[in-house]
């Protein structure tokens, strides 16, 4: 099964819930009037599409049908995952762009499949050929540098790590110095889970960030935040945080494939116009892929 029918199979629940409610709206219309909008704007919004995103939605498809571009129920269907792709679609960023090493800050909740998310990154720059190296940041979970050095030795990273309870700051500064010694390709740092009501560990985040660019010029490239999908409009809220103590570059959303909640991936785009770069949808090494905005669309409509 190749990764776009996995992710297919990973968007059922939400597919059953969006887009299953829209054809059963539209199969039971035989015009577009005020009561079918209506449906299919309550049905965004509990799809987690979220509020100000389906108030966009439904403003242009109202537009659509006052111009006549859109002139039948049938119409709606792909109006709608054109409207969804375009918000999505982002210009490909995945790859390594900057003199090496590429530096990569992992920040996220704990639960959220961050370090999870660490191992299946490692494993895909390894199999381009990358040489990759993961910093053990977060020092305050227990078994959280076991658990990152059990990855490490999974996919062939390097790791550096240091006792548990360690300056978090530390370990980075000494992995980014390591990176630059050892040539590594990719740096990926841990870091512990930033519980939005903490404020001395959002500090924290804020210092790791400002010590690894005293390593490495110019570091972190990418700052990536983990969201755990099946948590719905509660990721939006974790994600509106999190950007006040980090230049967040990309959302990396895992556990698509278990949730009926996927929609908020729109919302969370339009809202705060932070791009979506990695999804996960299962437990394989492999079912961490660059997000594609058209492949999405298109899975969750059953395009």
């Amino acid at each position: 099964m190749g990764f776009f029918d996995r992710l297919k199979a990973g968007l059922t629940k939400t597919r059953e819930k969006l887009s299953n409610k829209i054809d059963e709206l539209l199969g039971n219309s035989t015009k577009i009037d005020n009561e079918l909008l209506d449906e299919l704007e309550e049905t965004l919004i509990i799809s987690d599409v979220g509020t100000k995103t389906t108030e966009k939605l439904m403003e242009n498809l109202r537009r659509g049908v006052k111009k006549a571009e859109i002139n039948s129920p049938q119409d709606v269907k792909i109006f709608l995952s054109n409207q969804i792709r375009e918000i999505l679609l982002e210009e490909e960023g995945n790859f390594i762009r900057v003199d090496p090493p590429h530096v990569i800050l992992m920040i996220g909740v704990n639960g959220a499949g961050k370090t999870t998310t660490i191992g299946k990154l490692s494993n895909y720059y390894r199999e381009q050929g990358k040489k990759v190296m993961v910093a053990a940041a977060d020092t305050f979970r227990a078994g959280a540098i076991d658990q990152l050095e059990i990855w490490a030795n999974r996919t062939g990273a390097e790791i550096v790590k240091h006792n548990e309870g360690s300056n978090p700051s530390s370990v980075a500064l000494d992995a980014a110095r390591s990176a630059v010694a050892k040539k590594m390709d990719v740096l990926i740092v841990d870091t512990a889970g930033r519980l939005q009501n903490k404020f001395n560990l959002m500090e924290e985040l804020k210092k790791i960030n400002r010590i690894i660019g005293k390593g490495i010029p110019g570091a972190p490239h990418e700052v990536l935040l983990v969201l755990d999908a099946t948590t719905g409009q509660n990721a939006l809220r974790q994600a509106e945080l999190f950007s006040k103590s980090a230049e967040i570059t990309g959302i990396v959303l895992t556990k698509l494939d278990g949730t009926a909640k996927g929609g908020m991936i729109i919302g969370i785009k339009e809202e705060l116009d932070i791009p979506v770069k990695w999804i996960g949808v299962g437990e394989r090494m492999d079912d961490l892929r660059p997000f594609n905005a058209k492949e999405f669309a298109d899975a969750l409509f059953g395009l």
